[in-house]
Order: structure tokens, then sequence, then C-alpha cells
């Protein structure tokens, strides 16, 4: 005979109703855009406990003109920001190119990274060539900035 336990309370289940749906105009006149700068850069030296709101805050870089200003700014040299760029864009085909390999059995296992191709780029751009990185998955745009073949 199976006891129950009266003192818990009923399970239930809430499945919410998105906001919009496939095919739906996208409206995004509830996101506030803070001004730039509204958020301060702190020092590359900040104790973590001093930085943690950042993770709760939208950082804006670019003006409405699409130019990157403020602080945040890393200014970076064109031919830096074509690099990245050109990083990228063969991250972004050779992730094609694994995925229809992976579809037709010809790999056993994996992980896209569409989407996050500047994550993993930047990441490799900005550490020195020999310092470590410990991505789980999405690891390829580093491979591709260190230039392994």
């Amino acid at each position: 005979m199976v006891k129950t336990k009266t003192n818990l309370p009923p399970l239930r289940l809430h499945i919410p109703e998105p906001k919009f749906r496939p095919g739906d105009e996208a409206d995004f006149s509830d996101v506030v855009v803070p001004e730039i700068d509204e958020i301060a850069r702190p020092d590359e030296g900040s104790a973590p406990a001093a930085i943690q709101n950042l993770a709760f805050g939208l950082i804006r870089v670019l003006d409405n003109n699409g130019n990157a200003t403020g602080s945040w700014n890393p200014g970076l040299e064109p031919d830096q920001l074509r690099l990245m760029l050109s990083n990228m864009m063969l991250t972004r085909a050779f992730d094609d190119r694994m995925f229809r390999a992976q579809r037709q059995g010809k790999t056993s296992f994996y992980m896209k990274c569409t989407g996050e191709e500047a994550t993993s780029v930047a990441t490799a751009m900005a550490l020195a060539s020999d310092d470590m990185c410990f991505p789980s998955y999405r690891q390829q745009g580093i491979l591709i900035t260190r230039g392994y073949p």
C-alpha cells in the first residue's frame, strides 16, 4: 500500500504563454536601451564582487548610427576588425560543413556554434596565443583564430 503525503501541496504545472509566436512581427518596445556609458566600464583589475551587477544590465557600445563609442569601445584597428570578421565567417562556413558531415554519419557528434562565433573569436583574440581556454562546446572559433589547420 502506497502512503500519500497529505502535508505537501498538490503538484501543478504552469506553461507560460509566449509574447510572440513564429511569424508574428517582433516588438521590442518594452526593452529599455540605456544611454552610452550609463553603465560605467570598470577597471580590468576590479574584484569580481565589484562587477557582479554588470551581469544584470544592458551595456551599450553602439550609437544610433552603429558606431562604437564611449568607454566600452575597444578602439580596435580596421585590420584587426576585418581579421575578426574573417575568422567569424570561416567559423560559420566550417560549422555548416561539419554539421552536414555529422548529419551524413561521417562524424559521430558535432555541436554547432551558429550565432556565437564572435564569442569564441573575441576570446581567442583577447588572450595571448599560449593562454589556455576551457570551452565545453563551440571552440571552433578559438581553433580557427589560433591558426589550427
